[in-house]
Parts: C-alpha cells; sequence; structure tokens
C-alpha cells in the first residue's frame, strides 16, 4: 500500500507531480502490507491544504494515472472499475435519503437511475464519449445515438437508506440491430443478491430521428469490449425478460390522464429519459396496491420517443388469467423455478402509454408485485 501522507498540495495533480521519494526515483514497486511513506515539497509562495491518497498495490495502473496526473477528479473518486478482463464494470453506490421512497427504501426509479450511471460510467471507462450515451468515434461521426426498446428489472431486496449496492454491468450485441446490457445488483456488505436487470438498445439517426442498423463499423469499435461467449443476467429458460407484453385495450381499469414532461425529464438526446416512463406508469397503479405491496419487477417495451410537448395518458388493468404466464416462475430471491404464487399476493399488471391527442402508443409494460415486508 503506498500512502501520500500529510502532504501539502494544491490538489491531487500536483501531489504527484512535486513528490520526493526517501528512496531513487523510479517505477512505483508495491508491496502488501508495507507502507511506504512519500514527503511532497511545494513551492513556498502558496498556502496549501493537507491531503492524503492512497493507491492500491492491487491496482498498479492506478498509480500511474496518478504519477502522470491523466486522471479526473472523477475517476479519482468513482467507487468503481473495469473487471481485471476488462469486459465488464462494478461500481457502488450509498443510497442517499432523497432516493428513499414510502416504503422507506429506494425507490424503483433510483434504482434504474443507477443502472443507467453505471452503464455510462462503463461506457466512458473504456473511452466512449462523455457527451452522451455510450457513443463511439463513428457514431458521433455520422449523429448517431442510442436509444431503449426494452428494458426488464428485478428487485428481490430493496436497499434502504445509507445502504451501499455494489452493481455490475457488461454489454453485448443482440442480433444485427441491437445491442443488449445486463446487470447485477449485490448488497455490498454481504454480497447477497438484491436484483437483476436487462435491457436492449437501438441505434437512431439524432438528426431524422429515423433508427439505422448498426454498421460494421460501429460494430467493431463495441465488440472489443464484448464478451466472447454470451453472459446473460436471467440464463433461466423461459425467464420473465423474455415474456411479451400485450397490449393494453380500452377500457381501462384505472388511468392517470393528461401527463406532461418537465423540462428535466428530457435527457442529452431531446427526449423524455427511459426513467421516466416507469414512474408514469406507476402513477396509474390503483393505491390499494401501492399501500400493500411493492414492486417485484417491471418489463417495459418502448415504442415511440416521447418529447417535451407531447401530453401522456397512463393506463393500468390487472393482469387476466388466461394471459397470465402457464409456465413455471422464478423465485424472487435466488432464480429457482417454483410454482406460481397466489394471485392475491403477487398480482401482475399491464400498462399503457399513449399519447392523449391521437392515442398513438408510446409504451407497453407489465408489472409483478408482492406483499410488503414486515419492517
Amino acid at each position: 500500500m503506498l500512502k501520500l501522507c500529510s502532504c501539502n498540495v494544491t490538489d491531487q495533480i500536483q501531489a504527484s507531480v512535486q513528490c520526493r521519494f526517501p528512496v531513487s526515483p523510479g517505477p512505483f514497486a508495491f508491496r502488501r502490507r508495507s507502507p511506504v511513506s512519500v514527503y511532497c515539497s511545494p513551492p513556498s509562495r502558496l498556502k496549501l491544504t493537507p491531503v492524503r491518497a492512497v493507491l492500491s498495490s492491487r491496482k498498479p495502473e492506478v498509480a500511474e494515472v496518478a504519477k502522470s496526473g491523466s486522471a479526473s477528479l472523477a475517476e479519482r473518486l468513482r467507487l468503481g472499475s473495469l473487471a481485471e478482463d476488462g469486459l465488464s464494470f462494478k461500481e457502488k453506490y450509498i443510497i442517499r435519503c432523497y432516493e428513499v421512497g414510502i416504503n422507506k427504501t429506494a425507490t424503483i426509479e433510483t434504482l434504474a437511475n443507477l443502472l443507467q450511471e453505471v452503464g455510462s460510467n462503463h461506457a466512458q471507462s473504456v473511452g466512449f464519449s462523455t457527451d452522451g450515451f455510450a457513443t463511439t468515434p463513428t457514431m458521433r461521426k455520422l449523429h448517431l445515438i442510442w436509444v431503449t426498446a426494452r428494458m426488464h428489472i428485478e428487485i428481490y431486496k430493496y436497499p434502504a437508506w445509507s445502504d451501499v449496492v455494489e452493481i455490475e454491468t457488461w454489454c453485448q450485441s443482440e442480433g444485427s440491430i441491437r445491442t443488449r446490457r445486463d446487470w447485477i445488483l449485490r448488497d455490498a456488505s454481504t454480497g447477497e443478491l438484491i436484483g437483476r436487470a436487462t435491457g436492449k438498445w437501438v441505434m437512431m439517426n439524432h438528426d431524422t430521428r429515423r433508427l439505422q442498423k448498426v454498421s460494421d463499423e460501429v460494430r467493431e469499435e463495441l465488440m472489443v469490449h464484448f464478451p466472447q461467449e454470451p453472459r446473460l443476467a436471467f440464463p433461466e429458460k423461459d425467464n420473465r425478460s423474455l415474456k411479451k407484453i400485450l397490449k393494453l385495450e380500452d377500457p381501462a381499469q384505472h388511468s392517470r390522464v393528461a401527463l406532461t414532461p418537465r423540462r428535466a425529464d428530457l435527457d442529452m438526446n431531446h427526449h423524455v429519459n427511459y426513467v421516466t416512463y416507469i414512474g408514469w406508469v406507476l402513477e396509474s397503479m390503483p393505491q390499494e396496491i401501492i399501500d400493500t405491496h411493492e414492486l417485484a419487477s417491471i418489463t417495459l417495451d418502448y415504442r415511440r420517443e416521447c418529447l417535451q410537448d407531447d401530453v401522456v395518458d397512463s393506463l393500468t388493468s390487472l393482469e387476466a388469467a388466461e394471459d397470465a404466464e402457464t409456465v413455471s416462475e422464478l423465485n424472487g430471491t435466488n432464480g429457482s423455478a417454483v410454482a406460481r404464487e397466489d394471485d392475491a399476493d403477487c398480482p401482475k399488471f399491464l400498462h399503457l402509454l399513449r399519447v392523449s391527442s391521437d392515442g398513438q402508443e408510446i409504451n407497453r409494460g407489465r408489472t409483478e408485485w408482492r406483499k410488503k415486508p414486515a419492517r
């Protein structure tokens, strides 16, 4: 472990440049459990503040980054890094008080935002742009962006305020026109599996708003970061992420109409961010379910992008028994196949988001719920 102790420096970058070693300068040589102190001598004309930095001996490449001063402040503070093979990315997040809802646990929107954050950080860590969601050099040259086609999230245990969640993510190809990203969520303190998710993206021209096939040039830029063999967060046959969502027909049992996007709902691609749709879907859930149940899984199919001037209706109906799955379902805690649970305790709903004025379908969804645990 290398420690920079009691250094007077203006910032951590200057610290890496101005340090004088007690021994002959040379490459960083790490030895476990053998701390080496490094003392810094700053220019006398500056009034400087003590800083302590720690570089892990298990990450010698970090030392080189600090030595060169090339790492950004965000990179130095971020609690995440690529796996040793460079094909997945892990990051830890602390659940903050404003990310907790009425159940005193993180909301599904909070967790969906964290999925988006760790995916974007993964893309940045392999050199993709910071001015778009994981756009490659060729995509930026051709004004191409990624848009969400489908999301499926399962949460087995919701983290509470101040809990630390570790999320692992990786991406891979999905046919000729899509890419997919998968996530595993764990309690960082225990390693317990608390959730899984998968999503699919398609490419769209930012200027024409038309979908485009993933070109060979873009695919080559992406493939070096994909696992050689498919790796799925939901490897089980007939898992819920594969279930087709039937369109909800009128009249819906529950509705919330005339929802309008706020400016804050728009992302850097100038359309409503996919996490906002989750909130809109839940707006039309019956209150008696919200009071007694928590969301176990949600699947959303994105049919049309939603822009700032759109007015949206949210419709919800209980999924009819004949529409429900007839195959065995997965146990929420470990992914093993079990018999169907009582629909009264684990109700399932179909959802539809549509344009208020003409009824155009924006999004269709499906949710499953379970009784709230005793707290």
